[in-house]
């Protein structure tokens, strides 16, 4: 056997075989992970790592933490449509999603696949409560990859390229960007705009938010935006969906980051770590906008599959105790600080932000380039770290909130390295 065979790692065996066998169109880095375990990711060549991407956002209570809840559900059964035989563990969520609920407002829940189908779905609610079809979305707006989401969704390379004619009678308004000088009563008028030149509003289902815009680049919404549009809403008919697929789950500290607004909405999207690294989303709302839809309207095979239901269960209850949100906001506290401090050495640097442990830092330069030799040279480093944003020059922490504080200011250390390693510190 040759030399460069026998040094040829597992990770490159592993990505030769993905160019063979997986499409194009899924984007994936040379990392090829073997295990993980709260905040640490380990490759199949035994090579460690700090996560700062927390699966996408589907890790805020870490790696592992529900195992002991998936393991005693898959000891009794793996699957059971719910529209063929009901399970406590479905039942058990949907009570947790309206014992968190931002609000004295009693709530019923769906339990779906992906934050994607959790968005469809709450349109659909929508659309059928009210009798209305237009839907409205916002600029930095990310839903999903379906093709209502898609129209949903606001940046076209490389979500939506290609992929048209998408869902029709969506409406796209500007949305707050601090950084950028859009300011609430900006994005107001434009909405008041939208609403007079291109859509009755008297047709309008619902409008959809995040209350931190995650693919758009972690644009926070002003303390006074939510709060402004809900009585917009109120004034139209209009019902306001909160999307926190990402931003929800104790990311931004407490459960959902629309409590940090006081804003009740209609209806809340959840997903990513409401499953604790199980597909699992949902839609829960007031139950009258809820029920609007009879039975059978609603559903899907493997939507709240028990096995996802027991592990969101054990991370629902995590979520909600006030000491995941003391840790939250230590973590939040102990990043800002260090992102501020790199950001005022720093020309390459345009703003830091986020809510909570939710935080980002936008690069000057707009374009992806800058950005990727950061989350290159982070992981060659042992950091794993992805970018985001409408230009994508964005670099996001999604971190597990488990870590310690030993592994944050470690991971710190190495994101600030490949940021001089990029030219951008």
């Amino acid at each position: 056997m040759s030399s460069s065979v026998e040094q040829r790692t597992e990770s490159a065996r592993i990505v030769e075989a993905r160019e063979r066998y997986v499409t194009r169109g899924v984007a994936t880095p040379p990392l090829v992970v073997a295990r993980a375990e709260g905040a640490r990711i380990w490759d199949v060549d035994g090579r460690e790592y700090v996560d700062f991407a927390g699966g996408l956002g589907c890790q805020n209570t870490g790696h592992g933490f529900a195992a002991a809840a998936i393991h005693e559900q898959v000891d009794r059964f793996l699957h059971q449509c719910v529209m063929v035989g009901l399970y406590e563990p479905y039942v058990d969520v949907c009570r947790l999603l309206d014992e968190t609920w931002p609000g004295k407002t009693a709530t019923k829940s769906l339990l779906v696949n992906s934050g994607a189908e959790a968005v469809e779905n709450a349109v659909k609610i929508a659309r059928v409560a009210t009798g209305r079809s237009a839907v409205i979305a916002f600029d930095h707006a990310f839903h999903g990859r379906t093709n209502l989401t898609m129209a949903l969704t606001s940046k076209v390379i490389p979500y939506k390229r290609g992929f048209g004619p998408l869902a029709p009678d969506v409406y796209r308004a500007p949305a707050p960007y601090p950084g950028r000088g859009v300011s609430t009563d900006d994005a107001l008028r434009g909405l008041e705009l939208l609403l007079k030149q291109d859509v009755d509003p008297a047709s309008v289902a619902c409008v959809v938010l995040e209350p931190v815009q995650g693919e758009g680049g972690f644009i926070v919404m002003p303390d006074d935006f939510p709060s402004r549009l809900k009585e917009v809403c109120e004034r139209h008919g209009i019902l306001y969906v909160d999307d926190e697929v990402q931003s929800g789950v104790g990311r931004t500290g407490p459960v959902w980051a629309i409590e940090h607004y006081g804003v009740e909405p209609d209806l809340i999207v959840s997903g990513k770590s409401l499953g604790g690294g199980l597909p699992l989303a949902g839609v829960t709302g007031r139950a009258e906008l809820m029920d609007a839809v009879p039975p059978g309207g609603l559903g899907g095979t493997f939507g709240g599959n028990p096995v996802a239901c027991a592990a969101a269960a054990a991370v629902l209850e995590e979520v909600r105790k006030p000491s995941f949100r003391e840790r939250a906001d230590a973590i939040g506290t102990i990043v800002r600080r260090r992102l501020d401090d790199v950001a005022a050495r720093s020309d390459a640097v345009r703003e830091v932000r986020g809510l909570g442990p939710m935080i980002a830092l936008e690069l000057e330069e707009p374009s992806p380039d800058l950005s990727t030799a950061v989350t290159t040279a982070a992981r060659e480093r042992g950091l794993v770290l992805l970018s985001c944003g409408t230009y994508g020059n964005v670099i996001r922490i999604l971190v597990p909130l488990s870590i310690s504080d030993d592994e944050l200011v470690h991971g710190l250390d190495l994101l600030e390295e490949s940021l001089g390693d990029a030219g951008a510190a």
